[in-house]
């Protein structure tokens, strides 16, 4: 990064790494400082940046030392309030509300870009939260790196910020609802379909492998090539599913690789979106695994790597009744109990494609 201000070891995020950019707004977003001149204009390459990111599929939010209400009438009467997602407009310290904005998005630090006019403002993040990329203002070409650029632009990307959005509403339901976590699952009217990946689904796929972490059973990423070869393989199995309910669609969130030869099938790889983390699908998605080898009178074994972030992996295996058959260091081989395969929770609807 071209800016002082941050440690003299940053290093470029990779590629597709960067998932949200926030902006600070008084001289950033727009020209001005807002509480000073109600007539702040808009920079309209700072626009065209947001537009351009958001068509690709990356997120945008808000970090700002500003009065909340003035400024959110402010982006309303821009057309712009649509796409910051949990916007963090306070007079407490920029780091503070990066780190609340990637709680709520359920991403990792080093998936946010942070974007200010201001040196202090960029030296106090870079050095409270040195995972996040720092950009300056004055340097928005730095938007147009690699780490901001994903491999593949996908239906979901196009739809990710309408379904982030669906799910701030999703989120206030379940706020407002009187009752047990089961009951307002109950309320949603969920649909999870699994299926076979075709050639349209691999480009999510290999996206679902680089960008979820916290649910994915290895840690390893596939490339589009990779995932194609496994999918026409006729000794393994690739599997992808998707999730719906009243508010809208979640799009695809979760893959599944599994290795059928032989009288023991392997299940190499699973992962599922952190955003469907408390709908209980990574236990049907493991059913329906389980109930498939059950069919072909064979057990089912699964691979384990703990990565330091994919313990809810972990605690999805113990939950469907696999125990661990070896380990050595971070590798665990887990052992699946085919007698007893749960049935899909009553709140959830699985349709099999």
């Amino acid at each position: 990064m071209s800016d002082p201000t941050a440690a003299a070891d940053v290093t470029a995020p990779r590629p597709g790494q960067i998932k949200c950019v926030v902006w600070d707004l008084d001289n950033t977003l727009w020209d001005g400082i807002l509480l000073e001149d109600e007539t702040v204009t808009v920079r309209p390459e700072v626009v065209a940046e947001i537009r351009r990111l958001d068509e690709l599929g990356v997120l945008h939010s808000v970090a700002s030392r500003n009065d909340h209400d003035h400024a959110m009438e402010r982006l309303r009467a821009e057309g712009l309030e649509e796409y910051f997602l949990y916007p963090r407009i306070n007079w407490n310290p920029k780091s503070g509300s990066l780190k609340e904005i990637a709680s709520a998005l359920n991403i990792g630090l080093d998936a946010l870009a942070f974007v200010d006019d201001q040196p202090f403002e960029r030296a106090e993040v870079a050095h409270s939260l040195p995972e996040i990329t720092v950009v300056d203002a004055l340097d928005l070409a730095v938007l147009r790196e690699p780490g901001f650029r994903p491999k593949f632009v996908t239906d979901e990307s196009r739809t990710r910020r309408s379904m982030y959005r669906s799910a701030v509403v999703r989120d206030r339901a379940e706020q407002e609802h009187v009752g047990t976590g089961e009951e307002f699952l109950a309320t949603l009217d969920m649909q999870f379909t699994i299926g076979e990946a075709g050639t349209e689904d691999l480009q999510r796929a290999e996206e679902l492998t680089v960008r979820t972490n916290q649910l994915n059973s290895t840690g390893r990423t596939y490339s589009y090539e990779e995932l194609d070869a496994l999918r026409r393989s006729p000794d393994h199995l690739l599997l992808v599913a998707s999730l719906t309910d009243r508010f809208g669609s979640y799009g695809k969130i979760g893959l599944a690789l599994v290795e059928r030869a032989g009288p023991v099938w392997h299940l190499r790889m699973m992962l599922m979106s952190c955003r469907v983390m408390s709908r209980g699908v990574g236990t049907v998605l493991l059913n329906h695994i389980m109930t498939l080898a059950a069919e072909a009178g064979a057990s089912l074994r699964a691979e384990f790597v703990e990565t330091g972030r994919n313990r809810m992996m972990y605690v999805t295996y113990a939950f469907a009744g696999f125990t661990e058959a070896e380990r050595e260091g971070d590798h665990v081989v887990l052992e699946a109990d085919l007698g007893r395969i749960q049935p899909a929770p009553p709140y959830l609807t699985v349709e099999l494609s």
